[in-house]
């Protein structure tokens, strides 16, 4: 759970939550042909259950202070421009984050993990 106080009260939301909020967005984007396994959990879900894929996956979200900080692994389009993908992807997440949550979010790390044809 990410515990937000605000004058109103405590705000407490599930990662579960905002890692597939993150991860739709993400996916979403042009450019982007998956996601990759953040950790070695995500990989092990993947190998036991064979799904292609999750919604949360490749996405890690932890609390920074007031804020979020959100890690997300990418596979990209091969021959399209990377650093254009990446930016397309902090706007995207930040945005779709802070109109769904009102949480700020201080920090979006994304990592390309690998390119696909």
């Amino acid at each position: 759970m990410i515990r937000m106080e605000n004058s109103l009260g405590t705000i407490e939301i599930a990662e579960s939550y905002f890692s597939n909020l993150i991860g739709n967005a993400a996916s979403s984007c042009f450019g982007v042909a998956g996601m990759a396994n953040s950790n070695a959990r995500q990989g092990i879900r993947s190998f036991l259950h064979r799904k292609s894929s999750y919604a949360d996956q490749g996405v890690v979200v932890r609390k920074d202070g007031a804020g979020l900080s959100v890690d997300i692994h990418i596979i990209v389009t091969y021959g399209l421009n990377i650093s254009a993908i990446v930016k397309s992807i902090v706007n995207k997440v930040r945005y779709t984050i802070e109109e769904a949550t009102g949480f700020q979010v201080k920090k979006i790390n994304v990592f390309v993990d690998g390119m696909k044809n």
